[in-house]
C-alpha cells in the first residue's frame, strides 16, 4: 500500500489490512473516529495494536490524534518512508520482492502478527490505566474511547475474526448514541461554517497584506495569526514604546510552539525580519488588502482612525473591526462607502481560540463578507457570521446563559453548587470563575450597556451591582468571586460573601436547597431564551451556526451538540414552562421570547425533525 496522502480512518484501516505499507513523509496517519463519537469499526482496534504494540495503538485510538509518518516508521506502523516522486517506484520495487519470494505472503499479513501482543496481564494492565485517564478528562459524557478500550480488552486473541466481529458490535453501539449523532453534526457543521447562499457565487478578493492597529493582547495574538499564515503584516501603533511592547507580545505568542519543538527561535526572527513592518505612521499601510482594528474600546477613537485610513488606502481594502461591544453600522457611517467595513471578532488568546464571530454591520458588502470568510479559513479559524447588534451573538448567548446564577445566588442557592452543577454539566468552568477570568468590572459595563440599549429584560441585578462595587474584579486584581492569594487553590472571597450575606437579609431571604438539575435547567432555560431573542432580532438564524458558536468560542460540551440542540432534546415547550415559572420568581429576565411560544404552540423545534 503506497501512501501519498494523510491517512486517517478507513483509510487507514485499509492500509493495515495490506501486506507492506510505504509513505512520503510528513503524513498524517490515525484513527479519529473517537472525534465523532465513533470507534474504528473495520479492525482498526485489533491490527493497530498487533503493529505498534498495545500501549502507543491505546493512545492513538482513545485520543484520536494523528501520528506523522516518520513515526510510523519508527513504530511499526508502515515498513518504508519513501520521497513522494518515488513513492510509486519503491511500491513496485516492495512488490517485487513479494513476487521473489524474498519477503513471504503470509509473514507479513497483519492477523499473522503475533510478537506485539500483550499478555493477558499487560492487557488488563494498560486498558485499567487508560480507563482511568480517560475519566479524568472524559468522566462519563464520551462512550467512544471506553467501547475501543473494550474493543481491545475483550480482543488482541489469536482469533482475529471473532475480534473483529466484537469491534463492530462495539461500534454499532457507539453510533446509535446521541452523542455520536452530536459530534458528527458539528464536525459537518465545522466544515460548512461560513458557506452562505449570499456570498456562493462570488470570489473572494486574495489578502497578500494585512495591516494590524493595536499590538496589545489581542492585537498580538493576530499578528502570530498573520505571520503564521505566510501575510505581508504591518503593526501599526501610537509609539514607539508601543511598538516595543507589541513586538515583545507577538514573540510570546509563539513561545509554546518553540518550547513543543514544533518551531526553532530562528525561524520565529526570519519571520518578523522578512514579513512584519512595525510603524507609527498609518500611512505605511496604504497597501494593505485588509486592515484590522484592535485599539482603544473608544467610538471617537476608532471613526477617527477609520476616517484617516480611508483616505489613504486602496478604495477595495477591507476594513475590519475586532470591536467586542461597540455597534459595527454605527462606526461604519464615517465611511463614505460603509460597505467595506465588517467586524472580526476574535477570541482571547486570539492565536489559540478556534472562533471568529463574522460581524456584519447593515451595509457590509457581500463581497467583504465573502472575502472575510476565506480570510478566516486561510487562518484556521471556524468563521461564524452573524449581524451587528449589542454584543453581537457569543457575548449576549454567553451572558444569558451564565446571568441566571446571580438571581439563584440572590434567591439562596449556594453558589459553589451553581460552579460544581454547571462543571458537571459539561462546561469549562461556572458563571463565577468565568466572571474572574474576564473580569467582573468588564461584566458590569457590558450589562449596563445592554440595559441601555436593549430594555427592562436586561436591568442589571442589584446583587451584581453590590459584588461590582467591592472593587474586587477577578484575578487582574487577586480577589474578585474567589481569593487568588494562592493561585493555585483560590478560595471564596469572604467579601463577596458578606455582600451576599447582607443582600439575603436585606431581603429576607433564607438558604436555598434545590437540586443540580434545577439549577442546570435555570441556566440553560435563560440561555436558550436569548438564542430565541436574537433568532427574532436577525442577530442569527442558522441553529447549528449558533451552537459553533458557542462550542468553539464558550466551550459549551460538544457532546450536547450545541444549546439549541440541547433545547430540542428537552423540549421546546418543557423549555418555555421553565421560563414561565422563572419569570414568576424572578421577574422580566426570563420572559420568554415569542419565537419560543410560538414554536411551543406549534410542536416545532430549532432543527428540522
Amino acid at each position: 500500500c503506497a501512501i501519498n496522502g494523510n491517512c486517517l480512518g478507513g483509510g487507514l484501516e485499509f492500509a493495515m489490512s495490506c501486506h507492506y505499507r510505504l509513505a512520503a513523509p510528513g503524513l498524517n496517519l490515525g484513527q479519529p473516529e473517537v472525534q465523532i463519537g465513533l470507534i474504528p469499526g473495520a479492525g482498526g482496534t485489533q491490527r493497530l495494536p498487533r503493529l505498534i504494540g498495545l500501549p502507543g495503538a491505546i493512545e492513538m485510538i482513545t485520543v484520536g490524534r494523528p501520528i506523522k509518518s516518520e513515526a510510523a516508521l519508527s513504530r511499526g506502523l508502515i515498513d518504508e518512508l519513501a520521497p513522494a516522486d518515488r513513492l510509486l517506484d519503491q511500491a513496485l520495487e516492495a512488490a517485487r520482492r513479494f513476487i521473489s519470494g524474498e519477503i513471504r505472503l503470509d509473514d507479513r499479513r497483519t492477523r499473522n502478527r503475533f510478537t506485539r501482543l500483550p499478555s493477558a496481564a499487560e492487557k488488563t494492565y494498560v486498558c485499567n490505566g487508560v480507563r482511568f485517564m480517560t475519566f479524568q478528562k472524559a468522566k462519563d459524557h464520551y462512550p467512544a474511547p471506553y467501547k475501543a478500550i473494550d474493543a481491545m480488552d475483550h480482543g488482541l486473541s489469536f482469533d482475529i475474526e471473532a475480534d473483529i466481529e466484537r469491534e463492530v458490535d462495539y461500534f454499532a453501539d457507539c453510533a446509535v448514541t446521541d452523542v455520536c449523532k452530536n459530534l458528527i453534526n458539528i464536525f459537518l457543521g465545522t466544515r460548512a461554517a461560513g458557506r452562505l447562499p449570499r456570498i456562493k457565487t462570488l470570489e473572494p478578493a486574495e489578502i497578500k497584506t494585512v495591516a494590524m492597529l493595536g499590538g496589545g493582547v489581542m492585537g498580538s495574538g493576530i499578528v502570530n495569526l498573520l505571520l503564521a499564515g505566510g501575510f505581508e503584516t504591518v503593526l501599526w501603533d501610537i509609539d514607539d514604546a508601543a511598538l516595543d511592547k507589541g513586538l515583545a507580545a507577538v514573540r510570546q505568542t509563539f513561545e509554546y510552539p518553540i518550547k513543543k519543538k514544533k518551531m526553532k527561535p530562528a525561524d520565529l526572527e526570519r519571520m518578523i525580519e522578512g514579513r512584519l513592518t512595525l510603524t507609527t505612521d498609518l500611512a505605511d499601510c496604504a497597501d494593505a488588502d485588509l486592515v484590522i482594528e484592535a485599539v482603544l474600546e473608544d467610538m471617537k477613537v476608532k471613526q477617527d482612525i477609520w476616517k484617516k485610513l480611508e483616505g489613504l488606502c486602496r478604495p477595495d481594502a477591507v476594513f475590519a473591526t475586532n470591536t467586542s461591544a461597540l455597534p459595527i453600522t454605527e462606526m461604519a457611517e464615517v465611511l463614505a462607502d460603509p460597505g467595506r467595513m465588517i467586524g472580526l471578532h476574535f477570541f482571547n488568546p486570539a492565536h489559540r481560540m478556534q472562533l471568529l464571530e463574522i460581524i456584519c454591520a447593515q451595509k457590509t458588502s457581500d463581497q467583504t463578507l465573502a472575502t472575510s470568510v476565506a480570510f478566516a479559513r486561510t487562518i484556521r479559524k471556524i468563521p461564524i457570521v452573524v449581524n451587528d447588534g449589542p454584543g453581537f451573538y457569543v457575548s449576549r448567548q454567553l451572558g444569558g446563559l451564565m446571568g441566571g446564577s446571580v438571581f439563584l445566588v440572590a434567591d439562596g442557592v449556594d453558589g459553589a453548587q451553581i460552579e460544581k452543577a454547571m462543571i458537571d454539566f459539561g462546561m469549562p468552568m461556572g458563571p463565577a470563575t468565568l466572571a474572574d477570568l474576564t473580569g467582573i468590572d468588564i461584566n458590569f459595563h457590558v450589562n449596563r450597556t445592554f440595559e441601555r440599549t436593549l430594555g427592562e429584560r436586561y436591568r442589571v441585578h442589584p446583587l451584581t451591582e453590590a459584588v461590582y462595587r467591592l472593587g474586587d474584579y477577578g484575578r487582574k486584581t487577586g480577589r474578585g468571586y474567589f481569593d487568588y492569594s494562592d493561585p493555585k487553590k483560590p478560595a471564596p472571597n469572604p467579601r463577596v460573601a458578606e455582600a451576599v450575606q447582607k443582600y439575603r437579609q436585606e431581603h429576607g431571604v433564607e438558604p436555598k436547597k434545590v437540586s443540580d438539575q434545577e439549577i442546570v435547567e435555570a441556566m440553560l432555560a435563560g440561555g436558550i431564551n436569548e438564542a430565541a431573542y436574537m433568532i427574532q432580532e436577525g442577530i442569527c438564524d442558522r441553529p447549528l451556526d449558533m451552537d459553533l458558536a458557542m462550542i468553539y468560542g464558550t466551550g459549551f460540551p460538544p457532546f450536547r451538540g450545541g444549546i439549541l440542540r440541547y433545547a430540542d432534546k428537552w423540549g421546546v415547550k418543557n423549555v418555555y414552562d421553565q421560563l414561565l415559572d422563572l419569570e414568576k420568581q424572578y421577574g422580566p429576565r426570563f420572559r420568554p421570547a415569542e419565537l419560543l411560544e410560538t414554536m411551543a404552540e406549534q410542536n416545532r423545534t430549532f432543527y428540522p425533525s
